[in-house]
């Protein structure tokens, strides 16, 4: 019998959010990235793990495929030494099993052509997608002739406007997935930027935090055929706080409150774990963050930002550029950095799940339930240690 990934015991006492308390492996039949498009040329073969389960991503005529990495004859992994002698199959280095990359069919066995298996077999094979430089699969399960949902249904509003140019980098946290996400979508935590870059090198009025500035109004998006999230319009929600006192002594003071550059409006949380921070690093941009499980303890964090209003070669050149030497070195390493080892501090309090129960919310964390809430009611799915064994 498979030990259980989560206590059972814990998620007797998680009423409201219990399935987000079970999705320690992440949201079954969802779609995520599993690399960029500049990381997969032609031809080439490179490894990737979702949701704990090894695949194996080929471009081949243009297409992108991806299959699982695991023979099936004795469960050693393909990518150990990949071994392709035609652009449509993959061959085991290990007894000559070959499948197709299309449809994952045993074509053949070189060590044995006549075997009553070939054509009987196929490896599990995963819907991909390519848009905005990324490379998507569909992790989980699709009936014959079906097809999965829409890319868009798992994907922030907006996302795959035509006229947004997109810029990202990816790095792998040492950190549960949902703590990469409700770090990203946590009021107060804005408290460990206070000393970023970013707000002298961008003359950034960032607050030390935000008060409640009277009922906090969520915006819940739940409709199946779209996206679904839950949306916190930051402005009309809280007070900045610029200063904080003790005993009616001031202690600390923001760097910058006085910054003409304030960016962050509407910050929302879009499933299956993609934060949305509109205005950001610039008032036409958005900052896009995926928390990808990789694991039970780590996450692949994709950051990407995107430019509405870029309709030529010449303008996507000039915003990779402002990009590379301006946003990435301030924005998406100088502020994200400190998310970085802030949730990796989370991970010990929560590894052995204890921590759900023992954490000690207050007023602010409101999104955060309810964001727990949300995901709960419209996930499609649990991924399960049976479904990274087995690959069922």
């Amino acid at each position: 019998m498979n030990k259980p990934l989560v206590n059972p015991e814990i998620g007797q006492q998680i009423r409201d959010w219990r399935p987000y308390y079970e999705a320690k492996l992440g949201f079954r039949n969802h779609w995520y990235p599993v690399m960029y498009s500049t990381d997969l040329a032609e031809g080439e073969v490179k490894p990737g793990k979702l949701l704990g389960e090894d695949l194996l991503v080929r471009r081949s005529g243009g297409t992108v495929h991806c299959i699982k990495d695991q023979c099936l004859h004795r469960g050693v992994p393909l990518s150990r030494k990949v071994e392709c002698y035609g652009k449509d199959t993959i061959t085991c280095w290990y007894h000559g099993w070959t499948y197709q990359w299309a449809d994952g069919t045993l074509c053949d066995i070189l060590t044995d052509p006549s075997s009553k298996l070939i054509g009987t077999r196929a490896l599990k094979t995963y819907p991909v997608q390519e848009a905005k430089g990324m490379v998507f699969v569909f992790l989980g399960d699709v009936a014959a002739g079906a097809q999965p949902p829409a890319l868009a249904t798992d994907l922030p509003p907006g996302f795959l406007d035509p006229d947004r140019a997109a810029y990202g980098i990816r790095r792998l946290v040492k950190a549960n997935w949902r703590l990469g996400a409700e770090n990203g979508f946590d009021t107060t935590h804005i408290f460990i930027h206070k000393d970023s870059p970013f707000i002298t090198g961008r003359d950034s009025a960032l607050p030390l935090g935000f008060a409640s500035a009277g009922t906090l109004q969520l915006d819940l998006r739940e409709d199946p055929a779209a996206s679904r999230g839950v949306v916190d319009c930051m402005a009309q929600h809280y007070r900045p706080l610029f200063e904080a006192t003790l005993d009616g002594q001031t202690v600390l003071r923001s760097r910058a409150p006085t910054g003409k550059h304030n960016t962050i409006h509407t910050i929302s949380l879009w499933m299956p774990g993609i934060l949305s921070v509109e205005n950001h690093p610039e008032a036409d941009m958005v900052q896009y963050e995926f928390y990808t499980p990789h694991d039970a303890d780590h996450h692949m964090y994709y950051q990407v930002i995107e430019k509405s209003g870029v309709t030529d070669a010449a303008q996507e050149a000039a915003f990779r550029a402002e990009c590379e030497s301006l946003h990435e070195p301030l924005a998406l390493r100088g502020i994200n950095d400190d998310d970085l080892w802030a949730r990796e501090a989370m991970q010990g309090f929560y590894a052995d799940d204890w921590g759900w129960l023992e954490e000690q919310l207050f007023e602010q964390d409101r999104n955060l339930l309810e964001w727990r809430r949300l995901a709960s009611r419209c996930q499609r799915g649990i991924q399960t240690l049976a479904h990274v064994q087995g690959g069922a």
